[in-house]
């Protein structure tokens, strides 16, 4: 009896083993639309995410503007972390976010950068000495950080200067990549694309004073899609986490 007893827990144990490493006691996937300046943060906060929790996030890049567009047309994104916070405001007023769930995961820097070693001085000067023929922004219309390098183009008077020689990005990773390949001498980037564990890890850059732009407040929110997903909850309390928040300020983010 005794040994019958025995057999029978062990089998239990077995079989409860089992369905756990299967997958049967559930974690969930979350579909997240990821404004393009946050692409190397989420990328390295997804896998501690699903370490830490067993959910996994399955991340879209873009420009703000264009997801604003693809979910009022029925995307299936759960969550959405935005480039700005003016975008989330107005999900939230036309009632497509779970209430309460908006929120500022970060705040951004922009930075003037080339990928050539000493070619940006510390102070920006470059911009006025004027001997580049390209100048890489992205899209002011769909990108934030797009619209805040028009705004310090106009602070410091150079938007007509400049004008011949934009190159347009569909997103600041479009707007990254014209300066990387050298299809532009030098542009305007968000800081976190740059930058890692305190330093600029390639080229040389201006990090630009935040007073020469309106606030890059970055939002975040549960979408209405996402209000029935405990991975959509799970991941946006990882974000407000001191875990998350060390790795966002490693990119050079405020919060």
């Amino acid at each position: 009896m005794n040994l019958r007893t025995s057999g029978f827990a062990s089998s239990s144990l077995a079989a409860l083993l089992t369905l756990l490493a299967s997958g049967s006691v559930r974690a969930d996937e979350v579909q997240v639309a990821v404004a393009a300046n946050f692409t190397a943060p989420i990328q390295a906060i997804a896998a501690e995410f699903e370490k830490d929790t067993g959910h996994k996030l399955v991340a879209a890049y873009g420009a703000t503007g264009q997801f604003y567009a693809q979910i009022k047309n029925g995307a299936p994104f759960e969550v959405f972390l935005a480039a700005d916070d003016r975008t989330p405001q107005k999900l939230e007023s036309e009632g497509d976010i779970v209430k309460g769930s908006r929120f500022t995961y970060a705040i951004g820097t922009l930075a003037l950068w080339s990928a050539k070693d000493g070619y940006v001085d510390s102070s920006g000067q470059v911009l006025k000495a004027n001997p580049y023929q390209h100048l890489s922004i992205a899209n002011p219309k769909a990108a934030p950080y797009g619209l805040a390098a028009t705004q310090v183009l106009a602070k410091l008077g150079l938007t007509d200067q400049v004008k011949g020689k934009l190159v347009e990005g569909q997103n600041i990773t479009q707007a990254y990549q014209f300066v990387s390949t050298g299809n532009a001498e030098l542009g305007f980037v968000a800081l976190s694309q740059i930058y890692k564990d305190g330093k600029v890890s390639s080229g040389s850059a201006w990090i630009v004073p935040a007073e020469l732009h309106d606030p890059i407040k970055q939002d975040a929110v549960i979408l209405k899609q996402g209000q029935d997903n405990p991975a959509a909850k799970a991941l946006v309390d990882y974000l407000k986490g001191p875990k998350a928040a060390a790795m966002i300020k490693s990119y050079g983010y405020q919060l």
